[in-house]
């Protein structure tokens, strides 16, 4: 079959491997649709040392059951995507629930090949562990592949405790950033203000009718959060912006008692922050981080999904072939493309 394989930081390559082999207790998954992540083109520009290649890449993927040892449950022909972090079900984290923390996490298309192919092995472990979702019929494969990272976005909401008449403010404006700020809004948050520098970012988000966009190189954040709270401060601030700044920041921005989310990570040993302690302690702040989603984020994600809830149609702008992931990389390195997929033709 056809698959884009990782063989090395620089050298990511369309070729002819053979079809997976479905163990027991596992599926075999025709894909339908595989969107590109940044840390996708991340691991192409500066390697990953969680990928051992040669490995298939590609983790945000939808499909079709095709042949099934996992026993009942499952039925050939019904359409699936996964919580594609697999974990080990009997760590420490597994046994509290918290599965995207597991010790010893083997995601999809880095510790097992992934969704950019013909075809998708299941292991079993997965399918033991829930990470197999099931989409309901209706739902276009473009458009359920995104709730691998619309489950991160969901994550990030229920740790950051966003409720129902919330001010959410996000720093960022990237793919991340704005499904942040959808998955807020759906979970009930009444104003939802994005900032972000890139002025072509910001321009991207007009069409998701966000209350306030803000370009803080050309406006005073601080100030516009203040006017659009009554002073207060924003409820959850969730940074999506991977930079020392927005984070550092992000303490001034909310109000007492409320959550700052570290949502995007910094590069390895460039991630110290300079903070001010003093606005932690006297204004009783949360301050968390967000790292992946469990099989109950995406099954949530699936069902906002399948609500037409979230507007994908504006969030998957570019779709390709499997042979023109090299494409894909180019549209989100220039900033053109939110999320690229890509479809069997």
């Amino acid at each position: 079959m056809q698959a884009v394989v990782y063989h090395g930081q620089g050298d990511v390559r369309v070729e002819r491997v053979p079809r997976p082999v479905c163990e027991q207790g596992g599926l075999l998954v025709k894909v339908e649709a595989c969107a590109v992540c940044g840390s996708d083109m991340k691991a192409f520009k500066s390697g990953n040392p969680r990928m051992r290649p040669p490995v298939v890449m590609g983790h945000e993927f939808c499909g079709a059951v095709v042949e099934n040892l996992a026993g009942a449950g499952f039925a050939e022909g019904e359409r699936v995507v996964m919580a594609t972090s697999v974990a080990c079900g009997e760590c420490a984290y597994c046994r509290r629930g918290w599965r995207n923390l597991c010790a010893a996490v083997k995601p999809m298309g880095f510790g097992y090949d992934g969704g950019m192919a013909e075809y998708v092995a299941v292991p079993e472990l997965a399918v033991r562990g829930g990470h197999v979702v099931k989409v309901p019929e209706g739902v276009e494969p473009a458009h359920a592949c995104l709730a691998e990272p619309v489950s991160c976005t969901v994550n990030a909401c229920e740790n950051s405790q966003v409720r129902p008449g919330d001010t959410v403010l996000v720093m960022g404006a990237g793919p991340m950033g704005i499904l942040n700020g959808l998955a807020a809004r759906e979970l009930g948050a009444s104003k939802v203000i994005v900032s972000e520098i890139n002025p072509a970012r910001l321009e991207q988000c007009l069409v998701f009718g966000f209350d306030r966009l803000v370009n803080p190189a050309l406006d005073e954040l601080e100030r516009v959060v203040k006017e659009e709270t009554n002073g207060l401060g924003a409820d959850v601030v969730i940074v999506a912006a991977p930079a020392a700044q927005p984070q550092e920041q992000a303490l001034a921005l909310v109000r007492k008692r409320g959550t700052v989310c570290l949502f995007a990570s910094l590069p390895a040993g460039r991630s110290a922050l300079n903070v001010d302690s003093r606005l932690i302690h006297y204004g009783e702040l949360r301050v968390v981080g967000t790292s992946d989603s469990t099989p109950e984020h995406v099954a949530e994600a699936v069902q906002m999904i399948a609500r037409g809830s979230l507007p994908y149609d504006r969030l998957v702008t570019h779709r390709l072939p499997l042979e023109d992931f090299a494409e894909a990389f180019g549209l989100m390195e220039r900033g053109e493309a939110l999320r690229v997929v890509l479809e069997e033709r």
